[in-house]
């Protein structure tokens, strides 16, 4: 088979080497990821995707899928790289709280459709990221203290097999596939067109950004440590050390409260004690509006990252995390877990639980080769003065380039996850970000 053929064969774009388009099309949401794809496929539907599936097996050629560009690890050389952009259908039933909607949907058209009706789904952070890309890592939502991983929440998946068919795969008719696409990264085992998962009540939600100067930071962290030891499950605290190119360190808390605004500002009264506020953007927040508390970019940039889960915070914490400048990196994060995402839920995915109560996550530019190097390094400083205190597992969806799937799960996960996708997937025709098999 040719090329031609798969032209042929999808009525979404094709782009080749060469095309108008292909470079745009092929590129990650990470800049700084290099992927040298064969072709690009802009999915018109889910007949598009099993189509693409059917030719790459023909081909024999990978195909991955990567609705958004988030999550690119620099593994999808030679593959078959699947859009599904244009399957966006967003469908909420207010009555049962669920909601349906397609592989290119974006967390923010969700929220969108779900807030007027008082209803949230375990959104994280960026109201760009695609919902199935995130939840098929699992989904660290603001909520999920309250109620566990996005995974958890899913209720049916629609998909194409290793072998081009369609199916639909819930928990009863296919419990193996179901189980491994609820947060075992998906793009390995089946490509996922559709997902049904659950909404939940956010009749009043409360929160925002604080920031201070850097001076501050070691008060801004106990308070942190106080507030999130006591904290209740409906409350989500991340502390944030920022230093951006040219400007003054400083250093904040977002925050994420799942109620009434008088409720939320007495749990973060500690917080009013520390002096020399910049900027104070905390009051009530409409679920459409949940991405404003972070304000992340909304447009690819190059940057590197690095994740890791710490068994708990304590003095030895204290100077890698806050006596030492920033930079060269721009952010320095510990985000409080615990509550539900530490629990034992039956018929949970293998994300969870994750025992570990905080997470560190490290981001710097990488608009050259120098930075990158450079903010690696002092990443893997933090990480190495930390010592104990990191557990040496990440959430999947954090996971970074040259770093393997088996570091987000559990042992005994990791080797169902390889056993499911042997089965499902004996000829390799389905490429993950992060692939359960080398």
């Amino acid at each position: 088979m040719t090329h031609t053929d798969l032209r042929r064969a999808v009525q979404g774009r094709v782009l080749l080497s060469g095309d108008d388009g292909f470079e745009q099309a092929s590129r990650p949401w990470n800049l700084s990821v290099e992927q040298r794809v064969a072709a690009v496929v802009e999915a018109a539907g889910a007949d598009d995707v099993a189509a693409a599936v059917v030719y790459a097996r023909s081909a024999g050629l990978p195909v991955a899928a990567q609705p958004s560009g988030h999550g690119a690890s620099g593994t999808a050389d030679g593959v078959i790289l699947l859009r599904t952009g244009g399957l966006d259908e967003v469908r909420v039933n207010a009555e049962e709280r669920t909601a349906r909607v397609g592989a290119g949907a974006r967390w923010g058209q969700v929220l969108a459709a779900a807030g007027p009706h008082g209803l949230t789904g375990l959104a994280g952070s960026s109201p760009v990221v695609s919902v199935t890309g995130y939840t098929l890592g699992g989904g660290l939502s603001w909520f999920g203290r309250r109620h566990g991983f996005a995974a958890d929440s899913v209720r049916a998946f629609d998909v194409v097999t290793a072998d081009g068919e369609r199916a639909r795969v819930t928990a009863e008719s296919d419990p193996d596939l179901f189980w491994a696409l609820r947060g075992g990264g998906g793009g390995d085992f089946a490509l996922v067109t559709a997902v049904e998962f659950d909404l939940y009540p956010a009749p009043a939600l409360y929160g925002g950004r604080v920031m201070w100067p850097g001076h501050r930071a070691r008060e801004v962290f106990d308070a942190f440590l106080e507030i999130t030891a006591e904290a209740p499950d409906e409350l989500t605290l991340w502390f944030n050390r920022v230093q951006f190119p040219q400007a003054p360190a400083m250093v904040g808390v977002d925050a994420a409260f799942l109620g009434e605004e008088a409720d939320g500002r007495a749990l973060l009264a500690r917080l009013d004690k520390i002096g020399d506020v910049i900027v104070d953007k905390r009051g009530p927040v409409a679920v459409a509006n949940l991405g404003d508390i972070t304000a992340e970019p909304t447009d690819p940039t190059p940057g590197r990252s690095r994740a890791e889960l710490l068994t708990r915070l304590d003095e030895t914490a204290v100077a890698p995390l806050l006596e030492q400048p920033v930079a060269p990196l721009i952010a320095v994060q510990v985000r409080h877990l615990g509550g539900a995402l530490a629990a034992e839920r039956p018929g949970a995915g293998p994300s969870g639980p994750v025992a570990e109560p905080y997470l560190l996550y490290m981001l710097g530019a990488a608009v050259n080769p120098e930075l990158s190097e450079a903010v690696g390094a002092r990443q893997a400083a933090v990480a190495g003065e930390l010592g104990g205190l990191v557990s040496g597992r990440k959430p999947y969806t954090m996971l970074a380039g040259g770093e393997r799937a088996e570091a987000a799960f559990t042992a005994e996960a990791v080797a169902r996850l390889r056993e499911i996708k042997r089965a499902r997937d004996p000829q390799g025709v389905l490429r993950a970000n992060f692939p359960v098999l080398d």
